[in-house]
């Protein structure tokens, strides 16, 4: 998916909403763990109820990865299912990979051509040539670990290095990298302070932002200081969406916390849209 045709998708919905499918076994309604596939069950009930309110899905694959070859069976069917019945969706695969460069290309390969994912989430730490292979797939999108929405992030991400912050560092260095414009960047939205001086460093670059809702995020201070000129937000929901119902009306709960959050992200943007300009 090109980013020209996210955008449309973002006007389209007037939303800015990922759904975060990090489905696990032990949080899912009991009735569902009668299925041949209790994981994929779950997803494609969250993903009918949910699928016109978002613009993107981002199965967090240590979810999967747990339950062995069933698990990863379950992911594939959950990302085959939203390309074959939601093609005009963003999909993230948040596996959060990063190695040797040879490594770097197996895992883009396994993500980007095998599952059919639009983008991967990627860690930075060993640099350039363990990102650049995910960066040289056309059309598709290296999320770049910036600002993490935990606690540990303030033992390295905050830590000056020649009085400027490390996760600006990263930030700087990266926009070097061939093909950096298919980088997008993770910045936890319990760090939506921090916005205003990443948006200085990377104006135009999408953020996917998870935090918002169970973690604490405020949505507004996200859109307050991380829109850009062609929207530039992926905010992602996760557990305040798929485990809002335990019961065996989940899916029918799921979807109204969806259409809620993406009203609130109609209506902060068309509060801070003024005369075409934000």
């Amino acid at each position: 998916m090109t980013t020209k045709q996210l955008i449309q998708q973002i006007e389209a919905k007037q939303s800015l909403l990922c759904v975060g499918l990090d489905t696990d076994m032990t949080k899912i309604p009991p009735h569902l763990l009668e299925e041949e596939d209790p994981l994929f069950a779950f997803n494609k009930a969250i993903i009918e109820v949910t699928h016109a309110f978002a613009v993107a899905y981002k199965p967090n694959t240590a979810f999967y990865e747990a339950h062995g070859e069933k698990g990863w069976r379950a992911l594939k069917k959950t990302i085959d299912y939203l390309n074959r019945h939601h093609p005009e969706i963003f999909t993230i695969a948040d596996a959060k990979r990063g190695d040797i460069g040879n490594t770097s290309s197996m895992y883009a390969k396994a993500f980007f051509e095998d599952m059919q994912f639009d983008s991967v989430t990627v860690a930075p730490y060993m640099g350039r040539d363990s990102v650049e292979p995910f960066l040289a797939f056309e059309n598709k999108h290296t999320i770049l670990l910036a600002l993490t929405s935990n606690e540990g992030a303030f033992d390295f991400q905050t830590q000056k290095l020649n009085d400027e912050e490390l996760y600006k560092r990263v930030l700087r260095t990266s926009l070097t990298w061939q093909n950096s414009q298919n980088l997008m960047y993770v910045v936890g939205a319990t760090k939506a302070e921090y916005l205003k001086e990443i948006r200085k460093i990377i104006p135009k670059h999408f953020l996917l932002v998870p935090g918002v809702g169970a973690q604490g995020g405020s949505l507004e201070e996200v859109c307050k200081y991380g829109l850009n000129d062609h929207y530039g937000l992926l905010i992602n929901s996760s557990r305040g969406i798929i485990y809002a119902s335990k019961g065996e009306d989940f899916a029918k709960v799921a979807g109204e916390k969806a259409e809620e959050l993406q009203q609130k992200m109609k209506l902060m943007l068309n509060c801070l849209m003024v005369n075409d300009k934000w």
